[in-house]
């Protein structure tokens, strides 16, 4: 009751003040175009990256940003914090963040000023077609009123405590380009619809404000804060993933995908902007085991009833995990434990068709083949390094040898398939790499930046370039493979 008579008391504080300003509205027209107290503007300290609450009342209506200390405050009424907040410390020049209108205080007027347009951006910034269509083209360095040197996308995000694992799927997701260029642009999804009091939609609003601050050639600093992007999604997951607890990239990856799918209206028959990038589909063979502790002549009579028959199913899928051969339990003769390798194309064979692979349940075992039926035009692997029991969770060190671009899947797919698609030769954009223990150990990414060719690693708050060749001797856990344009796509676009 408190809190909402002191809102009521702000609105009609406001009220009170627009009814005086209606009278003088020469007086404010005059002051609001020569407001004398812009010098006192401090850039540096400004910050849209954190929750818009009060830090008072810790309210998210009706709230402003002090531009002279950075501080949030509600209302402009003269019994708000922020009327308070102008005539106890002198700072006369807030901006609304919900409106983007600027204000003196105590005066209560409207500041017009152009020069303020760099701090709207900022807060809110927008891109243009033609400026999205030319973001991979160039490879130009920007400067951010800190002094610092950033090329947009390749920007550090900031490790809050124990967010590391969100932060490379994020940076990850982030230079996929037509998953980048749908979120860059707030009217593809501003129209979607969903059922009253669903909160998934946050987690959409919250990734598309993200992408456009990752891609803000007009930044103040060279590194994001993704506080909001991560509150939102400790709600919606129902604090499944915890902005204070390591998690694994892996499985936030997969539930993130499939939240912003639902979010974005998308089911099994509908497609969204998710399943059109990453959803392919695959045939699985699936064939049901007699009880091994059965006798062999039990065993064959099972064998031949209908039950016991291969039966071929098709299903989507949005990543593919690839299984890593067991790594050697003892050392070798210098006391050193051996770490293995083994070729990408070696753990792709789970796909060729003819490969089985038992899988064990509770109650039955399975012996299952995999083929493709469809690639997406990109791909995600997830190498599944980790192996739970029931004491510990174990980490497989084994590194994949893999090429950095030309990887042709045409192999895996079935007859038809092969026929059907036109490409399937593959090139690496990101790749994210797990280090240390299991359930103590840090994420860090590599990035190819598509307008200069080069490649990035991301760690936090650092960025530094790397040569490709130092990207196959991490040891990787989730990558994502873009396809080559066909060569008839390539003519259409030379000819466009």
């Amino acid at each position: 009751m408190a809190t909402k008579k002191r809102e009521r008391d702000i609105d009609e504080d406001e009220d009170e003040v627009c009814s005086k300003v209606g009278r003088m509205h020469y007086a404010e027209d005059k002051r609001s175009r020569h407001c004398p107290y812009l010098d006192t503007i401090n850039r540096s300290v400004l910050d849209f990256d954190f929750e818009k609450l009060c830090s008072i009342s810790l309210s998210h209506i009706n709230v402003y940003a002090c531009l002279v200390c950075g501080k949030y405050f509600q209302g402009r009424g003269q019994k708000s914090h922020a009327y308070t907040h102008s005539v106890q410390f002198a700072h006369h020049v807030f901006l609304n963040l919900h409106t983007l209108k600027f204000y003196c205080l105590p005066d209560n007027y409207e500041i017009i000023d152009s020069s303020l347009e760099d701090i709207t951006y900022v807060l809110k910034p927008t891109f243009t077609r033609q400026h999205i269509s030319g973001l991979d083209k160039q490879g130009r360095l920007y400067r951010a009123y800190d002094g610092t040197t950033y090329l947009p996308g390749i920007v550090g995000l900031n490790n809050i405590k124990a967010n590391d694992y969100a932060n490379v799927v994020l940076q990850a997701l982030s230079n996929v380009p037509p998953l980048r260029n749908y979120f860059l642009e707030e009217e593809n999804y501003r129209g979607i619809r969903r059922p009253p009091g669903d909160i998934m939609f946050l987690l959409v609003q919250r990734f598309g404000e993200l992408m456009r601050k990752l891609w803000n050639p007009r930044n103040f600093k060279a590194h994001v804060s993704p506080h909001e992007m991560l509150q939102a999604v400790v709600l919606c997951s129902k604090k499944n993933f915890q902005i204070t607890k390591q998690g694994d990239a892996v499985d936030f990856l997969s539930w993130f995908l499939n939240a912003l799918h639902g979010a974005l209206g998308g089911t099994k028959k509908k497609p969204s902007i998710i399943t059109k990038v990453f959803q392919g589909s695959m045939r699985i063979f699936s064939k049901k085991l007699p009880h091994p502790d059965l006798t062999p002549e039990e065993k064959e009579v099972l064998l031949e009833t209908e039950d016991y028959q291969e039966v071929m199913s098709e299903a989507p899928f949005l990543y593919l995990t690839l299984d890593l051969p067991t790594a050697p339990l003892y050392k070798d003769e210098k006391e050193q434990l051996i770490i293995p390798q083994v070729p990408l194309f070696n753990i792709l064979t789970k796909f060729n068709g003819n490969m089985e692979k038992e899988y064990r349940t509770y109650k039955e075992n399975f012996l299952k083949r995999f083929q493709l039926t469809r690639l997406p035009p990109y791909l995600l692997f997830y190498i599944k390094r980790f192996n739970k029991n029931n004491f510990f969770v174990e980490k497989n060190p084994t590194i994949v040898n893999f090429p950095i671009t030309s990887v042709d899947l045409r192999e895996y797919l079935t007859e038809e398939a092969q026929v059907s698609e036109k490409s399937t030769t593959y090139d690496l954009i990101a790749n994210v790499v797990h280090d240390g223990k299991p359930t103590e150990g840090s994420y860090r990414i590599h990035v190819l930046h598509h307008g200069t060719g080069k490649w990035y690693e991301l760690q936090d708050l650092q960025v530094t370039d790397i040569l490709p060749q130092m990207i196959t001797l991490s040891e990787a856990y989730i990558q994502i493979w873009k396809r080559r344009p066909s060569e008839e796509e390539d003519d259409s676009h030379t000819g466009a």
